[in-house]
């Protein structure tokens, strides 16, 4: 099977990868490495195009190329990043080259959106509620999430959408500020730094292992079906709770510092509603925040 992965640099792309790689597929990466980094496919040893989605004429590129499917991970991720007019233009532009494209080779197409449609939506978040967006990046996931229903009513290929919820694990580092907070909680930590979260502590995600996205976007792959769904575990945990977990996994006794939330557009908890991804999928997390915790500091005390 041949899968071209945009955004493969990226953090869900680079650890995407090493599952297909291991199944025998043939990979073919696009990345411009705004927010991936080369270093995340130094073990990589097929065709890296460094180019922007958003502006690649894709059937130009790979215009005798056959792709069974394509799964498409570029964006700018960072929700605090400035621009809001580029921020739509990239990811919607983008998305919109790759829906056409997927169309012209009749591929399967795989996409990454996200739990950011939901805003302070109600809670579990389910995939029928209406959309609260409350940046531009959840704005551009509910953008291309409209464009994919609208495909996906014509009936003609199959288009899978996968709303990520908050994801951490290994090869996160490059993501900088926009790494999620246990990984960067993980460094306070390390450091004998007091973690420093939003007062009071109490806001919660639906956390995600990456090894459990990775497996989410396998079932897209193996798909017979077209949906948009959900990628939790179904469970949401306090900021509070995930510096417990990693002063256990630390072997600390650290104490939090809580400061005043300087954005709007935080959410005061994410929480899957995880019934359509294992009806359409047969997708289920395997990780709990304990486990997955665990196995990412490992990871991390390694280094």
């Amino acid at each position: 099977m041949k899968i071209l992965v945009t955004g493969g640099g990226g953090f869900f792309g680079s650890n995407l990868i090493l599952s297909l790689k291991s199944l025998g597929y043939e990979i073919t990466v696009i990345d411009s490495f705004l927010s991936g980094n080369i270093k995340n496919l130094e073990h990589f040893k097929g065709e890296i195009i460094n180019e922007d989605i958003s502006n690649l004429d894709l059937n130009k590129k790979f215009v005798s190329q056959h792709f069974d499917v394509i799964i498409h991970l570029a964006s700018i991720t960072d929700t605090t990043f400035s621009d809001d007019h580029e921020m739509l233009r990239m990811n919607v532009d983008g998305f919109k080259n790759v829906l056409n494209f997927a169309k012209v080779k009749g591929a399967k197409l795989v996409y990454a959106s996200s739990a950011g449609t939901y805003g302070r939506g109600k809670i579990p978040m389910q995939e029928d509620q209406t959309p609260e967006p409350l940046n531009a990046y959840a704005l551009s996931k509910k953008m291309m999430d409209d464009l994919a229903k609208k495909e996906i009513e014509n009936k003609n290929r199959i288009i899978v959408g996968l709303r990520y919820f908050n994801v951490y694990g290994p090869g996160e580092e490059y993501k900088g500020k926009s790494a999620s907070m246990i990984y960067q909680l993980f460094q306070q930590m390390k450091a004998g730094k007091n973690p420093r979260i939003f007062k009071e502590g109490e806001q919660k995600r639906d956390f995600i292992y990456v090894k459990d996205l990775n497996e989410a976007n396998l079932k897209g792959i193996k798909s017979e079906k077209s949906c948009i769904v959900n990628v939790g575990t179904g469970t949401a945990t306090s900021f509070n709770r995930i510096i417990k977990i990693l002063n256990h996994n630390l072997g600390l006794n650290l104490k939090c510092e809580y400061f005043d939330n300087p954005y709007d557009f935080c959410q005061d908890e994410t929480r899957a509603d995880t019934f359509m991804a294992e009806d359409c999928l047969g997708f289920k997390a395997k990780y709990n925040i304990e486990e997955g915790v665990e196995d990412y500091c490992s990871s991390l005390l390694k280094k």
